[in-house]
């Protein structure tokens, strides 16, 4: 990722340049586009390195959400350098009934041909990861990963964009075209920031498991045969491969609060088990029976992580 982010902020540098020379709004919105994605990249760093840490007495559930806060602040980065810049410059540059003056759009449209195969190397690369990681279902779970595919895709687009309006703007004399290529840069960058927020907002509020998860592991409680029935189960993501899973069941009457310790723990093996990403497991029990069962299934060692005692 470093190796992205110094390539980022090269490609900022030359873009940025070449369109103070030219004087170009389209090449000046990638400029802008590249300099948000470089932000990005830091902003993934950190969301990589904090995540990561072990669970502690403040955070008991550990900082898998991390990740999602910081990919949070990314799109709120591509919204605010990316889209509402290049936006600005399109509009701008509606307006702007000055002479034309192509100087320098021949080496602005060298710069994004470059920019435009390191984007797509990029983007190749990203996708290959993203199937060695199981393909876009579980291999965009990751919203570090999620955030990249959509950077790189997004930038490929762009600099096409930006190139098509930037050759029409040459050989019409129209800046239109390339106004036109700038707002539509800069509506595609905040329609990115808005879907990658929305993703990030989700999972820092607490979203549940996906429903085949969370049926897997009902039938799973159903099937003990010591659970009368499921009366409740709600799960939520604490993390990238870390989920909480708790659970109201009815057991069957006549247990003695022995077996009842015994069930729980049990019980809350077989789901770790099945679910090796349920990191912390709690289980809830109505219509007892007994008082002294309530007891024992709120007992330490009926209670807590993993189905641990």
């Amino acid at each position: 990722m470093l190796v992205a982010l110094a390539a980022n902020l090269v490609i900022a540098v030359a873009k940025a340049v070449g369109g103070v020379v030219a004087a170009s709004p389209a090449l000046l919105s990638e400029a802008a586009h590249s300099v948000a994605d470089s932000l990005n990249e830091v902003f993934l760093l950190a969301a990589l390195r904090r995540s990561s840490r072990p669970p502690d007495r403040r955070h008991p559930f550990g900082y898998g959400k991390e990740r999602y806060f910081w990919s949070l602040l990314a799109a709120v980065g591509i919204f605010v350098m990316g889209g509402c810049f290049s936006f600005y410059q399109g509009v701008t540059a509606f307006g702007d009934t000055g002479a034309e003056d192509h100087k320098g759009y021949v080496a602005g449209l060298i710069v994004l041909g470059i920019a435009l195969l390191a984007e797509g190397g990029s983007l190749l690369r990203a996708l290959h990861q993203v199937r060695r990681q199981g393909g876009t279902g579980d291999g965009l779970r990751d919203p570090a990963l999620r955030t990249v595919v959509a950077e790189d895709g997004t930038a490929v687009v762009g600099v096409t964009l930006a190139i098509v309006g930037m050759a029409l703007h040459m050989a019409t004399g129209q800046v239109v075209w390339e106004a036109g290529a700038s707002v539509a840069i800069g509506l595609l960058l905040v329609y990115v920031a808005y879907r990658l927020g929305r993703e990030a907002r989700d999972r820092l509020i607490g979203e549940a498991v996906d429903p085949e998860a969370s049926e897997r592991i009902r039938e799973l409680l159903r099937a003990q045969p010591e659970i009368d029935s499921v009366e409740a189960l709600l799960t939520m993501q604490t993390g990238l491969d870390s989920v909480l899973v708790a659970a109201r069941v009815d057991l069957v009457p006549g247990m003695d609060s022995e077996r009842v310790e015994e069930v729980a723990v049990r019980i809350k093996r077989t789901v770790a088990e099945a679910v090796p990403a349920a990191e912390q497991i709690f289980l809830d029990v109505t219509d007892r029976g007994a008082p002294e069962a309530r007891e024992a299934w709120e007992s330490p060692a009926a209670t807590g992580e993993r189905g641990g005692a």
